[in-house]
C-alpha cells in the first residue's frame, strides 16, 4: 500500500539517477532540502499506521529524501556549546519544545510541541510525539516514529532506516514505556499501552510469547497493553543447545492504564524477574 505523499515525485527521478549525484549538484540539494524541511515541520513523515489496516505504511519519498540527503548536502561547521562538522545542520525548529543541555536534534526530524529531551539524540526522519520524553544517553534514530506520551528511558536504543537503507522504521506507539537500556531496531513495533522493562531487546524477527499460556504471539511486536521483559528460548543447533532471545509477556493490562513505575516494578517482581 503507497501512501499519499506530500513530498515531490522529483525525489523519486533523483533517487533512480542517484549514482550520478555530487555534492555540486545545487538543483538536486534545493529538492531534498524541500523534502527534509517537510519532515522537519512533521507535514510529512517516514511512516504512519493505516487506521484500517492497522499495517504500517511507509512513504518511500521520505526514506529516499533522508538517504539523498547525505550524498547531496554541503560540509558545513558551526557551535551549539560544542563544535560540530558534518552535512546534516542541527534542528531549528523547536515550537513548544523543553530541551536540556547536551540533547541533540538534527534538522529533518520533528518534536511536537510538549517533547521533552533530555542529554539525548534524534536523527533525520524522526518523529516524536507530543509530551514524549527522550530520557537521557537514549538514541532516536533516522526515520523512527515515536508516539505520544511516551517514555524513552535512559540509554534506549531506537534503531535507524540508514543502514540497510531497505531497513524498515521503528514504530513506537502512543502511551508506551520504554525501560532503561532495551534496544528496539530493524522495523520493530511496540503497541500502544505497552510496558517494556529494562535491557529488553525487539527487532522485527524476535519470538514474543505469551507467560501466562505459553502461545506464541505475532514476531517483532509488542503487544498494546502489556507488560513485557527479555527472556529466553531454549533452541537447539548441531553445536548443541543454546538459549535464543526473545520478548515475554507478563501481563495484560486494562486499556488505557496509565503507566505507574510502581506499579509496573511490583508485576515485575511478582514473576520473578526482578530480585
Amino acid at each position: 500500500m503507497t501512501p499519499y505523499s506530500p513530498i515531490s515525485p522529483d525525489i523519486d527521478d533523483l533517487w533512480e539517477h542517484r549514482g550520478a549525484l555530487t555534492r555540486a549538484d545545487r538543483d538536486a540539494r534545493a529538492v531534498v532540502v524541500a523534502a527534509v524541511d517537510l519532515l522537519d515541520s512533521g507535514d510529512a513523515r517516514v511512516a504512519v499506521v493505516d487506521e484500517q489496516s492497522d499495517e504500517v505504511v511507509v512513504d518511500e519519498r521520505a526514506r529516499r529524501a533522508i538517504l539523498l540527503s547525505f550524498q547531496v548536502m554541503e560540509m558545513t561547521e558551526g557551535t551549539a556549546g560544542f563544535r560540530r562538522r558534518g552535512w546534516i545542520p542541527l534542528k531549528e525548529r523547536l515550537d513548544g519544545v523543553r530541551i536540556v543541555p547536551g540533547a541533540i536534534a538534527v534538522w529533518g526530524s520533528y518534536l511536537a510541541p510538549g517533547v521533552m529531551l533530555l542529554p539525548s539524540f534524534v536523527s533525520i526522519g524522526s518523529y516524536v510525539g507530543s509530551r514524549s520524553l527522550v530520557d537521557t544517553w537514549a538514541t532516536v534514530g533516522s526515520g523512527a516514529q515515536v508516539g505520544r506520551d511516551v517514555h524513552v528511558a535512559g540509554g534506549v536504543g531506537i534503531g535507524g532506516i540508514v543502514e540497510p537503507p531497505s531497513a524498515f522504521p521503528v514504530v513506537i506507539e502512543d502511551d508506551v514505556f520504554i525501560g532503561s537500556r532495551s534496544v528496539i531496531v530493524e522495523g520493530a513495533r511496540v503497541r500502544r499501552g505497552a510496558k517494556l522493562g529494562a535491557g529488553v531487546i525487539l527487532t522485527r524477527s524476535t519470538h514474543v510469547f505469551d507467560a501466562e499460556t505459553g502461545d506464541e504471539l505475532p514476531r517483532g511486536e509488542a503487544p498494546a497493553w502489556s507488560v513485557c521483559v527479555s527472556s529466553t528460548k531454549m533452541k537447539k543447533f548441531p553445536g548443541g543447545e543454546f538459549g535464543m532471545p526473545c520478548l515475554l509477556v507478563l501481563r495484560h493490562l486494562p486499556e488505557g492504564s496509565i503507566h505507574d513505575k510502581s506499579a509496573l516494578n511490583e508485576i515485575i517482581r511478582d514473576y520473578g524477574v526482578a530480585r
